[in-house]
């Protein structure tokens, strides 16, 4: 190292000088290390940051691949549900799959839901030839008034009644006009349930979701969710309930009725 010496300076000024130098110089060297410290927690951090993302990306695609790999049931392709009692019920989401539920598989001993209101859903419950409880009733007939279009009105029932399968016709009397697709004459004594809007979804043991009502949810669903209704999106609340139950999200949103939410605290 070369010293450049003052000599306008006496030794003890050129002295002071160069350890006010080493000082400054000292203080830099410090900072230097503070800044490598630094840098080093921080990027420890990010690997950090990185390896649980990494982690749950992975737990992510995994559970993604278990629900997309899962072999599906005939009746998922409707809304659908298992009573508390461990009945089965079927309902249609369209005008082409009400069509379908009430001439494939509403048959006879099962018992047809419907509401007064138009455009409405028929629930089939597939009774096993027994005679159904009174919750059990209670149950389909919420369900029915749910995913009619009561839920999206913000109405809280609706006018639910059930029939024998006998008693859902396409006939019609003479001089009436043509029945739309999933429309149906019912005919003979109708029987009205007491019901409400009430709805909850969860996810099955064989990590199917289900939607329906809540007794009937928590019952079969190792995770649920009771949802009200609100002014949230399907969409929206569909991302709430996955984070919840870690279900599919289409599959969620394919369970919901049409109109808008709120999950219930």
């Amino acid at each position: 190292m070369d010293v450049t010496i003052d000599l306008n300076k006496t030794v003890n000024q050129n002295a002071a000088i160069y350890f006010e130098k080493s000082k400054k110089a000292k203080r830099k060297i410090i900072g230097a290390e503070e800044v490598v410290k630094k840098t080093e927690k921080e990027l420890t951090k990010l690997l950090k940051e990185k390896d649980l993302f990494e982690k749950k990306e992975k737990e992510r695609q995994e559970q993604e691949a278990k629900f997309k790999d899962r072999k599906k049931e005939w009746f998922e392709k409707f809304r659908w549900f298992y009573t508390s009692t461990n009945l089965l019920v079927v309902g249609g989401r369209d005008a082409t799959s009400n069509e379908i539920v009430i001439k494939k598989h509403a048959e006879p001993g099962d018992l047809v839901f419907h509401t007064d209101m138009a455009g409405s859903p028929f629930f089939v419950l597939k009774t096993k030839n027994k005679k159904p409880t009174k919750a059990t009733l209670r149950e389909v007939a919420d369900a029915t008034a749910t995913f009619s279009r009561a839920w999206k009105l913000g109405l809280q029932s609706q006018d639910v009644f059930y029939v024998d399968p006998e008693q859902v016709s396409k006939k019609q009397e003479s001089g009436t006009t043509h029945l739309a697709k999933g429309a149906f004459m019912i005919y003979g004594k109708t029987t009205y349930v007491e019901n409400k809007t009430n709805l909850c979804i969860g996810l099955t043991k064989d990590n199917a979701i289900m939607a329906g009502p809540c007794d009937a949810i928590k019952k079969h669903c190792t995770q649920s969710v009771q949802l009200l209704q609100g002014e949230e999106k399907a969409s929206s609340i569909a991302k709430k309930i996955q984070h919840v139950l870690d279900g599919d999200l289409d599959e969620i949103i394919r369970a919901l009725p049409a109109g808008s939410f709120k999950m219930k605290k």
